[in-house]
């Protein structure tokens, strides 16, 4: 197996161990919530989104996620979108601050607790960020909607808590305030199907790194100096294609889970070669944030 692709890795290894049944718990709570009480749905989501962070993160990391929307939800009543973007610059950037990366290291015992910390503040700051910005851009006759509890809702909302993929805070609300027919057939068909597809690409990933090497390649000089051009074409050509299989799989997986909760997911990534410009593939792929941390790490 190629070891180089970090995320892959990462997430695959966390996936196995805890991630995957912490998702189980959510869709069985979604469905029994569905069926008995799709009044409070949202607040028997958010509850175990917060258990789940809790269980996960312990009660330090959960209080980090909690104190950063606290605090943009305090900034976002100045009704500032200037003021929204500063402040969660400011939060961002405190990820950064050597005493603070020290102290949340000692709170774990291994580092890839502390960086499940990390990648989940970032993309929390994105949550953050969406429902202030949301909060200043409507007026005082739409600000009920808009409250710090709806706000601990979308946040802690666990299929899009660690990873993504990004849903502004509008489309979240309501679609969560619509009701519609419950039917247990219906969406036991399209966890299926899902789960089917989800398998399928997970196992195309898979074959992908055992016998192809991409990234192994790419970490070793002398390989890439003796390559010709094609050859380096095909390998540039068959990374992106590894990227966009990887990102079926992890977005794909809270995809489903916003369909079995009755909600329309984001768009999974384009197949990049059917794309003559890479910029749409970003604009769909939310990962600025985890891009970052990653090439921090593999240096």
């Amino acid at each position: 197996q190629d070891p180089m692709d970090f995320e892959w890795s990462y997430w695959i290894e966390w996936g196995r161990e805890h991630i995957l049944w912490l998702l189980t718990g959510h869709l069985l709570v979604s469905q029994v919530s569905r069926l008995l009480v799709e009044k409070y749905k949202p607040w028997c989501l958010m509850i175990y989104g917060m258990a789940a962070c809790w269980l996960l993160l312990g009660i330090k990391g959960f209080a980090v996620i909690l104190l950063h929307a606290t605090i943009s939800f305090a900034v976002a009543q100045f009704q500032l979108s200037l003021l929204t973007w500063l402040c969660s610059l400011i939060l961002l950037s405190t990820l950064r601050i050597p005493a603070v990366e020290e102290a949340k290291r000692k709170w774990y015992d291994t580092e890839n607790e502390y960086y499940l910390l990390l990648f989940t503040v970032s993309v929390r700051c994105l949550f953050c960020t969406s429902f202030s910005l949301e909060y200043c851009w409507h007026g005082p006759a739409q600000k009920s909607s808009h409250s710090f509890l709806w706000m601990l809702a979308y946040v802690f909302y666990y299929p899009t808590f660690h990873n993504g993929p990004l849903m502004n805070f509008d489309e979240f609300s309501k679609q969560m305030r619509r009701k519609e027919a419950f039917s247990v057939k219906t969406n036991l068909g399209i966890l299926i199907v899902g789960i089917i597809r989800i398998f399928f690409w997970w196992c195309l990933a898979e074959l992908m790194i055992h016998l192809m090497y991409i990234h192994a390649l790419y970490s070793s000089v002398p390989p890439l100096e003796a390559a010709s051009y094609w050859a380096l074409g095909g390998l540039a050509l068959a990374q992106v294609l590894f990227f966009y299989v990887k990102y079926l799989v992890l977005y794909g997986v809270p995809a489903l889970l916003l369909q079995m909760d009755g909600l329309k997911p984001p768009a999974l990534p384009c197949c990049v070669s059917l794309m003559h410009s890479f910029t749409k593939m970003w604009r769909l792929v939310i990962t600025a944030f985890q891009t970052v941390y990653y090439r921090y790490m593999a240096v």
